[in-house]
């Protein structure tokens, strides 16, 4: 490897086996006639070089491969083909509490983390108050994890694995979870963790944090690459892309997550008059799903991700602020989101749709359909409001002139009882 590189990768390549269960399911379908079984390139003849204190951007759709190649970099799963050599200590968060033991609490997991990537106790404590405070758990740190919720654990790993002074840091969706504020610290914590000479491989749906952050991105495409380069270049080619598949009816997807419980099998946006949508006008919007069996569906939960060109998520629609869970449903029919006053400025909005059946994703389709908003008159003016412009939410105001009292009126309401 040479001197510049942190990361070099050549040839790599990650193949799966479906339905492959071990040795003893092997067994079973050994005398099984005819039985053959499917593979899947989860990755395929992948090679690219990161140079050391870079922040390069991984983007891709669901099933690209992009959780995959982290996956293999952070030692979690082996290549079936090629290599990928790292100088250096690794810091990786993958999924919500990754390498966390649920049965420890959270001291002793942030020096069980810091003994895996090698430090001494000293060091781990050197560093425990600043990871403590990142974090903002500090509260329930003699809890288990087990008892923790999604977000404080990954505060938690965030903060572990971004304080002890990794020379590689790998995040995987990390602004997924989390408020704004927090996912503010993350971006700035990363960007400094680069400033530093270090290295940043991080992947997101949320392209303006991923242009903001880094300086070169890398596209996969069905485990390959497509395109690798300059930030900007390869995000605006990976739009234009993401807008042509909006327009796949959703039934026709399959990059899509979730467990198949339920699908998404239809979306139809609809306007009282049948005109297309327009800012301060009611939209509706209409799901059609179906069940992966003849049985009925329990608490199901829907949210709709109204984003901006960039993919930066503008506002949510979701059953869940609004107490309207569904208990119990057919296993197939339609579900209704009703917006009574349309807040979009006028432009062009791809909408990703998530499902959930009890505490399990089901369905999830990233630009699912895209909603072309027209410039409503809102404010009687006569005036347009354009997301290019005054940015993409419209709100209703009004403004007035309040004449300020004078110094003794002022004192004479002082001096009232």
């Amino acid at each position: 490897m040479g001197e510049s590189a942190a990361i070099r990768i050549q040839g790599l390549g990650k193949r799966y086996r479906l339905g492959e269960q071990g040795p003893l399911a092997g067994w079973l379908r050994a005398g099984r006639a005819g039985a053959v079984a499917e593979e899947i390139w989860a990755l395929r003849d992948v090679t690219f070089d990161v140079a050391r204190g870079e922040a390069i951007g991984i983007v891709g759709r669901n099933g690209a491969g992009k959780s995959t190649l982290l996956k293999i970099l952070a030692r979690i799963t082996e290549p079936s083909t090629g290599s990928a050599v790292l100088e250096g200590r690794v810091g990786s968060l993958l999924e919500v509490g990754t390498g966390f033991h649920p049965e420890l609490t959270g001291r002793e997991n942030v020096y069980l983390n810091g003994a895996i990537l090698g430090l001494r106790r000293r060091e781990i404590a050197a560093r425990f108050d600043e990871i403590v405070e990142f974090s903002g758990v500090s509260r329930f740190l003699d809890t288990p994890v087990k008892r923790y919720s999604s977000g404080m654990r990954v505060r938690l790993a965030f903060a572990v694995a971004a304080h002890l002074d990794p020379e590689i840091l790998i995040v995987d969706e990390v602004l997924a979870v989390g408020d704004a504020e927090f996912q503010s610290r993350c971006l700035g914590k990363m960007s400094d963790v680069a400033g530093h000479g270090r290295t940043v491989l991080f992947v997101s749906h949320n392209l303006a944090a991923l242009r903001a952050l880094c300086t070169r991105a890398i596209w996969l495409e069905s485990g390959r690459v497509t395109a690798a380069g300059e930030v900007a270049s390869v995000v605006d080619a990976y739009l234009a892309a993401s807008h042509q598949r909006a327009s796949v009816p959703v039934a026709e997807r399959s990059d899509r997550g979730g467990s198949g419980d339920l699908r998404i099998t239809r979306i139809e946006i609809r306007t009282p008059s049948g005109a297309r949508p327009k800012t301060g006008a009611p939209l509706r919007i209409v799901f059609g799903y179906c069940a992966a069996n003849e049985a009925p569906l329990k608490s199901v939960r829907l949210a709709l991700l109204f984003c901006d060109s960039l993919g930066t998520r503008v506002f949510v629609t979701d059953t869940r602020l609004v107490n309207a869970d569904f208990a119990k449903l057919p296993p197939e029919g339609e579900l209704v989101c009703e917006i009574p006053d349309l807040p979009l400025a006028a432009g062009r909005y791809p909408l990703s749709v998530w499902a959930a059946v009890g505490d399990e994703v089901a369905d999830h389709v990233e630009n699912a359909v895209a909603l072309e908003v027209e410039n409503g008159d809102v404010f009687g003016t006569g005036r347009a409001t354009v997301a290019a412009v005054q940015g993409p939410v419209v709100v209703r105001h009004a403004w007035r002139f309040d004449e300020a009292p004078d110094d003794a009126a002022l004192a004479r309401a002082d001096a009232r009882p």
